[in-house]
């Protein structure tokens, strides 16, 4: 990373480097150690560290070194100084491990700071913010800032800039501390060449990462631009959505065998991700107790009968109103609330993770999918299974690879925006079976 960041020449002895949240510091001697090996001058060095045991490692560390200096601040606190450089590994701190008002703050503070944002992604913006036109900046980070919808304002902001260099590091560079690492390199520049990119299979490719609307750059960065085409998965589906979210599944869901005949009325065959398999038949060994009518009106609590019964029991009651939803909500619903009427038609179903996404068919329409899993309803039942042969085509397959999210260990994660952006190929067989079908869709578009 060192060595990406002089790649056009050495510091000079006025220029002015910095490590936003710089730890102990190990990119500062990375960086002295360069400087060393060359035999050249090192630049003003200035490391930028909150945890006061984090700042007094760092300063005994390089006491003796006249060029650094370790300041114990907040990084995305006002920065006055300008900087020729800066490098580091920013902290990965989610929304959730923040207060709410630290939120508020970030969220006046800073155009990257929206939705369920992450402080990388702040720091990000507070660095480039900082840096002296021309200047340079590397980060490690993880890459889901290519991608994610979250981090659409910092794409934004980075497509201004001049992106060099995207460079994937095996999954294990951190341990379990991170999933997928990206060092990223960035010229305070105008942008204008192209991006190399280095792959984790030490493939080499050019990437213009010119999108103007921030949309996802995973597909331009893996060679997989979707081609514009006249419909989509979401143009001929009804819903194409992730499962019933319960937020009580413990509670919610009953084995088949241990199920009360009086609660038969309330139940439904569920199946979770885990559950399914390529090719395999769907065989729900699970019910699901809905307190919803098939209208998507939560059923009084005075009409529950059984059903309500079984869940005023103590522990079950205490389960449920352990969750986040019952603050704005009865206290038996559902963290969502499900639409039956679209859950119970026949469907195809998806695991979110999975190293291949594959579709199975529930043509009866009787199994409500968990919040591990994807299902997609098509308008017309009639091309179910011709629907799943494309999806688990080579051709939507590749598609997919493209453009959905990297997880764990090789797998990826499925999505409903991505799967409604699917497109289908020309003439797509069920469509030329029914051109009343057709001609409403066109309509529709048009």
């Amino acid at each position: 990373m060192v060595e990406q960041l002089f790649r056009h020449g050495p510091p000079a002895p006025s220029s002015a480097l910095l490590d936003p949240g710089c730890g102990d510091g190990p990119f500062i001697d990375g960086v002295i150690r360069w400087c060393e090996r060359k035999g050249t001058s090192m630049p003003r060095i200035v490391g930028i560290e909150s945890d006061p045991s984090h700042v007094a490692v760092a300063k005994e560390r390089f006491a003796r070194v006249s060029q650094v200096q370790i300041r114990q601040a907040d990084f995305l606190g006002p920065v006055r100084e300008r900087f020729d450089y800066a490098i580091g590994n920013p902290p990965y701190v989610p929304i959730t491990a923040l207060t709410l008002s630290e939120r508020e703050t970030y969220r006046r503070g800073y155009r990257t700071a929206k939705g369920r944002f992450d402080l990388y992604l702040l720091f990000y913006e507070q660095a480039l913010g900082v840096l002296k036109p021309g200047g340079r900046l590397v980060f490690i980070t993880p890459e889901k800032f290519l991608y994610v919808e979250t981090a659409r304002p910092l794409r934004d902001l980075l497509r201004r800039h001049s992106v060099e260099k995207l460079h994937f590091l095996n999954e294990q560079t951190f341990g379990e501390l991170v999933t997928y690492p990206l060092v990223t390199t960035i010229a305070a520049t105008p942008p204008g060449e192209a991006t190399v990119v280095v792959h984790r299979d030490g493939q080499i490719t050019i990437a213009r990462l010119d999108a103007s609307d921030g949309r996802s750059w995973l597909p331009t960065v893996l060679g997989a631009d979707e081609e514009p085409g006249d419909l989509t998965l979401g143009d001929i589906c009804t819903r194409v959505s992730c499962g019933i979210a319960t937020g009580a599944d413990r509670v919610f869901v009953v084995r088949n065998d241990d199920l009360d005949p009086e609660l038969r009325r309330f139940a439904h065959p569920t199946i979770a991700g885990r559950q399914i398999a390529p090719g395999a038949p769907l065989e729900p060994r699970d019910q699901m107790l809905i307190p919803y009518a098939e209208d998507g009106r939560l059923l009084p609590e005075a009409g529950l009968g059984a059903l309500g019964r079984y869940l005023a029991d103590r522990d079950r009651r205490a389960a449920l109103l352990e969750r986040t939803c019952v603050r704005r909500k009865p206290w038996y619903a559902f963290h969502e609330t499900p639409p039956l009427a679209d859950v119970r038609r026949p469907k195809l179903l998806c695991k979110d993770i999975t190293p291949a996404p594959f579709f199975v068919a529930d043509r009866g329409g009787t199994v409500v999918p968990r919040h591990s899993v994807y299902y997609v309803v098509p308008a017309d039942p009639d091309c179910l299974d011709e629907l799943r042969d494309y999806l688990d085509s080579p051709l939507a397959q590749a598609w997919l690879r493209g453009h959905c999210q990297r997880a764990a260990n090789g797998f990826l994660r499925v999505q409903s925006h991505i799967l409604k952006r699917l497109p289908l190929p020309a003439g797509f067989a069920p469509l030329r079976k029914a051109p009343d079908a057709r001609l409403q869709l066109e309509a529709h578009l048009a």
